[in-house]
């Protein structure tokens, strides 16, 4: 259920919308309200779990869920891999402190502002519309990579350094939500959002990418106590 949709992704100052989702690494629902009035939370809104990029967003995201506690703040990883496929995959490669929910039908997504981006041949109207042509002039560096590449290319070769094997589940997220961006939104007690990091931020230029993990940390601060 949602409070709201928006047509931008949600920025500091704004009221997170409340969303439900079945939990993965627990039993049971998830909601944003659990967390409004208790304590700060750091959401991280994610594609499936075929995306190998979100696969090492969201291990960035659980590898500060530790310090985050320290801080007072719980951690929330969305992914749009259904529920028994996450699980399926949490189980054989399992987070410590991770929360995760299961969004298949991207209704967290949508609610923050994230849209789905219709890839295109040669036509961009960011964030809404990417050419091919673009995705392909882009150029990804990663530690992992041989050298700098495409992401469609980067996305190949991570996947079988992976040897992640993809389901019936997968390809039916890849085919209604592969150009779904992402984002991180860092709330407060009273369920106010207070940073975020997205994909949509500065045409783009966050995509594949991950915030600084001092980033994170020192917007935690700012809330925390």
């Amino acid at each position: 259920m949602l409070e709201n949709q928006t047509e931008r992704p949600l920025q500091p100052g704004d009221r997170a919308p409340n969303v439900v989702l079945d939990a993965i690494t627990r039993q049971g629902k998830v909601s944003i309200d659990e967390f409004r009035g208790q304590r700060p939370v750091l959401i991280g809104l994610f594609r499936g779990l075929h995306c190998p990029f979100c696969r090492r967003q969201i291990a960035a995201m659980a590898s500060l869920a530790g310090e985050l506690q320290e801080k007072g703040i719980d951690s929330l990883t969305v992914v749009n891999t259904p529920t028994e496929r996450a699980r399926l995959y949490f189980r054989y490669h399992p987070l410590p402190n991770l929360l995760a929910a299961s969004d298949p039908e991207r209704i967290s997504h949508r609610a923050f502002g994230l849209p789905n981006v219709e890839f295109t041949k040669s036509e961009t109207a960011w964030p809404y519309k990417v050419g091919m042509d673009a995705i392909t002039s882009m150029r990804i560096e990663m530690p992992e990579l041989p050298e700098p590449m495409d992401p469609m290319a980067a996305m190949e070769f991570l996947d079988k350094s992976d040897g992640y094997e993809f389901t019936d589940d997968d390809k039916h997220m890849i085919a209604t939500g592969e150009g779904q961006l992402v984002g991180e939104f860092l709330l407060d007690r009273d369920g106010v959002v207070r940073w975020c990091f997205t994909e949509v931020a500065d045409n783009g230029r966050n995509m594949f990418g991950v915030p600084a993990p001092r980033e994170v940390m020192s917007a935690a601060s700012n809330i925390a106590g």
